[in-house]
């Protein structure tokens, strides 16, 4: 989700249409004409907004009547677009910063069902097996069917240390899952990172936020200085990432190019047609990098997977992305609240728009679990009788014994190293010849 954050100026149109009343031929024509407003459209709002008060079965607030209409106008859009009233506007608000109560998942609507984009990591939802692409069909007894996707996210906000019961739908069970988590306060820590190997760095971003970008370069800070200054290669890891902020995304894109064309985005208003380029400014000094992606990585992610991928800086590996290519824009309304609206398209600097399409890895690798194959042992030189003896190189058995254990945890991590070594001993062959 990209949230453009922007102040705008608000023009005030009155319209006096009154209830059970009606305006003259002449006046109306010269009302509609004036102000291009479709007035038949809105007297017809006015008298069904009447109705409603007057003989539906229970008394509605005019405030919840009012929000739900405007709730009904974004619904009809794009599955992104909507209405935040003052509450959900600080929640969004907090989320971008990286901390917010709830469960820890990034939601869409789907079918008038709420789908899961992607759960984020060390969270409840993430500790309690929610998977990216499961499909929630019932929060705690209340069927998600009718819902909108705001009074759904409600519904799964609360109390840290309470409990929900989800359940889903997953492709490859028989029958929904009841899965229960427990309510905590998420704090989202958007950017880890480990050694791999000697020299080989891992970074795993988890969210785009208003830091991500500052923390990516005091971790690759800390990863050189823990491998000798420098890094021979470097993956990066945007698996099950549902996106974020959109500068977020620019700023980690341009911590791995040089120059060239990152994003440009186009809408109908000129301040929605955008273009951001790189400075010069690789973090590992053009050293070999393997992008990680999956169908959960979706947005800002792809953003990034994109602009490394069309100007060959990375080889992009794992399964196709999600496949959102808009930009939301934040619009802040005088009462508190906050219009949440699509306003463009991204395209990738070849001029892709992956909307609905999503990014094609260059290397496709299915989500799989590495098994031992426990078969008889094959005689080796080491079992002969009376063989020489070899040195011995503690750190190689330490590296390969590291190397197993990765294949058996994360086995697209385990290929996408070895795919880095190759990639390393070529940029140095190529370097000495």
């Amino acid at each position: 989700m990209h949230n453009v954050l922007r102040k705008t100026a608000l023009v005030a149109l009155g319209i006096s249409v009154g209830f059970g009343a009606s305006l003259g031929t002449t006046a109306l024509a010269e009302r509609n004409q004036k102000s291009a407003l479709p007035i038949s459209e809105l007297q017809a709002f006015a008298e069904i907004f009447e109705k409603i008060k007057s003989d539906y079965v229970e008394s509605i607030d005019d405030q919840e009547l009012l929000n739900n209409a405007i709730r009904g106008m974004l619904t009809g859009l794009d599955p992104h677009s909507a209405y935040l009233i003052a509450d959900d506007y600080r929640d969004l608000r907090a989320g971008t910063t990286g901390e917010f109560g709830g469960l820890g998942i990034e939601v869409g609507m789907e079918n008038g069902f709420v789908r899961v984009i992607t759960p984020i990591d060390d969270t409840p939802a993430h500790h309690a097996g929610v998977k990216a692409g499961d499909l929630i069909v019932r929060l705690d007894e209340t069927p998600v069917k009718g819902l909108s996707l705001g009074d759904a996210v409600k519904m799964m906000r609360g109390k840290p240390g309470t409990d929900i019961i989800l359940t889903v739908v997953r492709e490859g069970e028989e029958k929904p899952l009841e899965i229960t988590i427990t309510r905590d306060v998420i704090k989202v820590t958007s950017v880890k990172g480990r050694t791999l190997e000697d020299g080989f760095g891992y970074v795993r971003i988890s969210q785009f936020q208003a830091r991500t970008s500052e923390n990516l370069r005091d971790r690759i800070t800390s990863l050189k200085d823990a491998n000798g200054g420098s890094l021979k290669g470097l993956i990066l890891d945007l698996r099950n990432n549902p996106g974020g902020v959109l500068a977020a995304a620019v700023a980690v894109s341009d911590a791995f190019l040089d120059d060239g064309l990152i994003v440009y985005t186009e809408g109908r208003q000129n301040d929605s047609k955008l273009r951001y380029s790189a400075k010069r400014n690789d973090l590992v000094n053009g050293a070999p990098i393997v992008v990680l992606v999956n169908g959960g990585s979706a947005s800002a992610s792809e953003i990034v997977a994109g602009a490394l991928q069309d100007h060959k800086r990375a080889v992009i590996m794992g399964t196709k992305t999600f496949g959102k290519g808009s930009v939301q824009t934040i619009l802040p309304m005088e009462n508190g609240s906050a219009l949440k609206l699509t306003t463009a398209r991204y395209f990738t600097p070849s001029g892709t728009s992956i909307q609905a399409k999503g990014i094609t890895p260059d290397i496709v690798l299915d989500e799989l679990k590495l098994e031992r194959i426990e078969g008889r042992k094959r005689v080796k030189e080491a079992d002969l009788a009376g063989h020489l003896e070899g040195s011995k190189d503690k750190a190689a058995k330490n590296a390969k014994s590291s190397t197993e254990d990765l294949a058996k945890t994360d086995y697209a991590l385990f290929e996408a190293l070895n795919l880095l070594k190759g990639l390393t001993i070529l940029t140095s062959n190529k370097k000495k010849a």
